[in-house]
Protein backbone atom coordinates (compact mmCIF):
# COMPACT_ATOMS: atom_id res chain seq x y z
CA UNK A 1 0.00 0.00 0.00
CA UNK A 2 1.51 3.30 -0.58
CA UNK A 3 1.61 6.03 2.16
CA UNK A 4 -0.49 9.63 1.28
CA UNK A 5 3.15 10.97 0.17
CA UNK A 6 3.20 8.51 -2.37
CA UNK A 7 -0.22 9.30 -3.64
CA UNK A 8 -0.03 12.67 -4.22
CA UNK A 9 3.72 12.40 -6.28
CA UNK A 10 1.70 10.02 -8.09
CA UNK A 11 -1.18 12.30 -8.75
CA UNK A 12 0.71 15.47 -9.60
CA UNK A 13 2.93 13.57 -12.47
CA UNK A 14 -0.66 13.12 -14.01
CA UNK A 15 -2.02 16.31 -13.36
CA UNK A 16 1.98 18.01 -14.64
CA UNK A 17 1.06 16.65 -18.29
CA UNK A 18 -1.24 19.84 -17.90
CA UNK A 19 1.93 22.12 -17.62
CA UNK A 20 1.96 21.93 -21.54
CA UNK A 21 -0.31 24.38 -21.68
CA UNK A 22 2.11 27.18 -20.31
CA UNK A 23 5.39 26.12 -21.62
CA UNK A 24 6.52 24.04 -24.77
CA UNK A 25 7.27 20.77 -23.91
CA UNK A 26 5.91 20.74 -20.29
CA UNK A 27 3.62 17.63 -20.83
CA UNK A 28 7.06 15.66 -20.65
CA UNK A 29 9.32 17.32 -18.91
CA UNK A 30 7.35 18.23 -15.50
CA UNK A 31 6.64 14.66 -15.46
CA UNK A 32 9.82 13.35 -16.42
CA UNK A 33 11.41 15.44 -13.37
CA UNK A 34 8.49 14.60 -10.83
CA UNK A 35 9.18 11.06 -12.13
CA UNK A 36 12.61 11.12 -12.14
CA UNK A 37 13.47 12.26 -8.59
CA UNK A 38 10.78 10.29 -6.63
CA UNK A 39 10.72 6.76 -8.82
CA UNK A 40 12.83 5.30 -5.89
CA UNK A 41 11.05 6.22 -3.20
CA UNK A 42 8.41 3.44 -4.46
CA UNK A 43 7.11 1.22 -7.03
CA UNK A 44 3.39 2.88 -6.81
CA UNK A 45 5.35 6.05 -8.06
CA UNK A 46 7.78 4.49 -10.46
CA UNK A 47 4.41 2.64 -11.79
CA UNK A 48 2.63 6.03 -12.47
CA UNK A 49 5.58 7.59 -13.61
CA UNK A 50 6.25 5.42 -16.01
CA UNK A 51 2.75 5.32 -17.47
CA UNK A 52 2.47 9.30 -17.64
CA UNK A 53 6.01 9.54 -19.62
CA UNK A 54 4.78 6.74 -21.78
CA UNK A 55 1.37 8.20 -22.52
CA UNK A 56 3.02 11.67 -23.20
CA UNK A 57 5.06 9.19 -25.92
CA UNK A 58 2.10 7.68 -27.51
CA UNK A 59 0.36 10.59 -28.15
CA UNK A 60 2.92 12.31 -29.74
CA UNK A 61 3.62 9.64 -31.83
CA UNK A 62 -0.32 9.43 -32.74
CA UNK A 63 0.03 13.02 -33.65
CA UNK A 64 3.17 12.61 -36.42
CA UNK A 65 0.97 9.54 -37.43
CA UNK A 66 -1.88 11.94 -37.92
CA UNK A 67 -0.29 14.90 -39.11
CA UNK A 68 1.73 12.77 -42.16
CA UNK A 69 -1.48 11.31 -42.99
CA UNK A 70 -3.44 14.74 -43.40
CA UNK A 71 -0.61 16.53 -45.22
CA UNK A 72 -0.82 15.17 -48.51
CA UNK A 73 -4.49 15.65 -48.52
CA UNK A 74 -4.04 19.09 -47.86
CA UNK A 75 -0.82 19.96 -49.93
CA UNK A 76 -1.69 18.16 -53.32
CA UNK A 77 -5.73 18.60 -53.31
CA UNK A 78 -6.59 21.31 -52.31
CA UNK A 79 -3.78 23.66 -53.47
CA UNK A 80 -3.07 21.96 -56.58
CA UNK A 81 -4.05 24.83 -59.26
CA UNK A 82 -1.68 27.29 -57.02
CA UNK A 83 0.35 29.57 -59.36
CA UNK A 84 3.72 30.16 -57.78
CA UNK A 85 4.43 32.95 -60.20
CA UNK A 86 4.42 35.67 -57.47
CA UNK A 87 5.40 34.08 -54.52
CA UNK A 88 4.89 37.75 -52.97
CA UNK A 89 1.53 38.36 -53.60
CA UNK A 90 -1.35 35.94 -53.00
CA UNK A 91 -4.06 37.91 -54.47
CA UNK A 92 -4.09 35.04 -57.02
CA UNK A 93 -4.27 32.50 -54.01
CA UNK A 94 -7.42 29.93 -54.75
CA UNK A 95 -8.16 26.89 -52.88
CA UNK A 96 -10.04 24.75 -55.48
CA UNK A 97 -13.27 22.90 -54.55
CA UNK A 98 -14.78 22.22 -57.51
CA UNK A 99 -13.64 19.11 -58.33
CA UNK A 100 -14.05 16.04 -56.61
CA UNK A 101 -10.31 15.87 -55.71
CA UNK A 102 -10.70 19.17 -53.59
CA UNK A 103 -13.54 17.75 -51.91
CA UNK A 104 -12.66 14.48 -51.11
CA UNK A 105 -9.06 16.60 -49.52
CA UNK A 106 -11.26 18.45 -47.51
CA UNK A 107 -13.43 15.65 -46.24
CA UNK A 108 -10.05 13.85 -45.72
CA UNK A 109 -9.03 16.37 -43.78
CA UNK A 110 -12.03 17.28 -41.65
CA UNK A 111 -12.11 13.48 -40.60
CA UNK A 112 -8.42 14.31 -39.47
CA UNK A 113 -9.13 17.10 -37.66
CA UNK A 114 -11.99 15.35 -36.08
CA UNK A 115 -10.01 12.61 -34.71
CA UNK A 116 -7.69 14.87 -33.55
CA UNK A 117 -10.02 16.32 -31.37
CA UNK A 118 -11.78 13.44 -30.02
CA UNK A 119 -7.91 12.52 -29.16
CA UNK A 120 -7.98 16.07 -27.38
CA UNK A 121 -10.82 15.23 -25.19
CA UNK A 122 -9.77 11.87 -24.65
CA UNK A 123 -6.33 12.48 -23.88
CA UNK A 124 -8.00 15.44 -20.97
CA UNK A 125 -10.50 12.63 -19.65
CA UNK A 126 -7.62 9.39 -19.50
CA UNK A 127 -5.09 11.84 -17.27
CA UNK A 128 -7.91 13.36 -14.73
CA UNK A 129 -9.19 9.40 -14.81
CA UNK A 130 -5.63 8.77 -13.66
CA UNK A 131 -5.25 11.44 -11.46
CA UNK A 132 -7.93 10.29 -9.62
CA UNK A 133 -7.10 6.71 -9.75
CA UNK A 134 -3.63 7.77 -8.60
CA UNK A 135 -5.03 10.00 -5.52
CA UNK A 136 -7.18 6.83 -4.19
CA UNK A 137 -4.13 4.64 -4.24
CA UNK A 138 -4.78 2.75 -7.31
CA UNK A 139 -2.72 1.55 -10.38
CA UNK A 140 -3.91 3.20 -13.72
CA UNK A 141 -3.27 1.95 -17.32
CA UNK A 142 -3.57 4.65 -20.13
CA UNK A 143 -6.11 3.04 -23.44
CA UNK A 144 -3.92 2.89 -26.43
CA UNK A 145 -0.60 3.56 -24.46
CA UNK A 146 2.88 1.73 -26.12
CA UNK A 147 5.03 1.20 -23.16
CA UNK A 148 8.62 2.90 -24.48
CA UNK A 149 9.39 3.13 -20.86
CA UNK A 150 9.45 -0.84 -19.20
Amino acid sequence: MSTNNHKNIATFIHLSIFSKYFFPLGNYIMPLILWTVNKEKSSFIDRHGKQAINFQLSILLYTIILGTFSFPFFVFNVFDNISFDHLSSFHDLSINLSDSGGFWALTGVSFIGLLALIGFFLEIIFIITASLKANKGETYTYPLTINFIK
